[in-house]
């Protein structure tokens, strides 16, 4: 589960985002409006470090994903990935990566995806005591229950057409940047890895699952 701290976010994660965004080349700027958030979905570290959550915008008539780390200190090796630092009145100085540089990420999306897991249940931290919160974003994974995960070793991503590409050893895994919503979902047969192996997504006004991730074996 995703523990959430109420607190003051300072620059807050969209202002992050919004700097972010038109330096990435798979990136539109349509006019002068801003993005605007559709949802967030979050993973859980199993070592409670690490706080991962993915964004997803529309601006432009385009709908992209945006994958978040956030750190207590910095992630080596990671410099060309960082958004930014966030002073966060609870936890106090977070660095703020795109996930696909984080290590933790790559595995946690590639789990999610084999053994079929949903997104981090979520839960506010009010005087003490703990208040469940509804995701606003649902996700999938199109694998099973006890599928073994390999141990990862994710290189520095690389993104083309709109797609980032993390070669993570024994797996490659694909994040999608820019989704298509009318797209059918090819991970919706379930089976052994043949690179159809997807995370797919719905959020209000998005009935039909949307495929946000996949894996294809090395």
């Amino acid at each position: 589960m995703a523990i959430i701290h109420r607190a003051t976010l300072r620059p807050s994660k969209l202002e992050l985002i919004e700097k972010y965004l038109p330096h990435q080349p798979w990136f539109t700027k349509d006019g002068s409006a801003q993005p605007e958030l559709l949802g967030a979905y979050r993973f859980e570290d199993p070592d409670g470090e690490v706080g991962l959550e993915t964004h997803l915008l529309s601006h432009g008539g385009k709908v992209y994903q945006i994958p978040l780390s956030y750190r207590g200190s910095e992630l080596a090796g990671a410099g060309d990935s960082l958004l930014g630092t966030m002073e966060h009145s609870v936890l106090g100085r977070r660095w703020v990566y795109d996930a696909c540089a984080d290590p933790v990420y790559v595995t946690a999306l590639a789990t999610a995806i084999l053994t079929g897991q949903q997104e981090a249940k979520q839960f506010v931290e009010v005087d003490g005591a703990l208040e469940p919160r509804t995701s606003s974003v649902k996700v999938q994974g199109s694998g099973a229950t006890g599928t073994d995960v390999p141990v990862l070793s994710p290189a520095v991503p690389r993104t083309e057409d709109g797609i980032t590409s993390i070669d993570a050893g024994k797996l490659t895994v694909l994040v999608h940047r820019v989704l298509d919503p009318g797209a059918q979902n090819p991970g919706a047969q379930r089976g052994p890895l043949n690179g159809n192996e997807t995370l797919s997504g719905t959020w209000a006004d998005q009935s039909s699952p949307v495929v946000l991730a996949s894996l294809l074996p090395a």
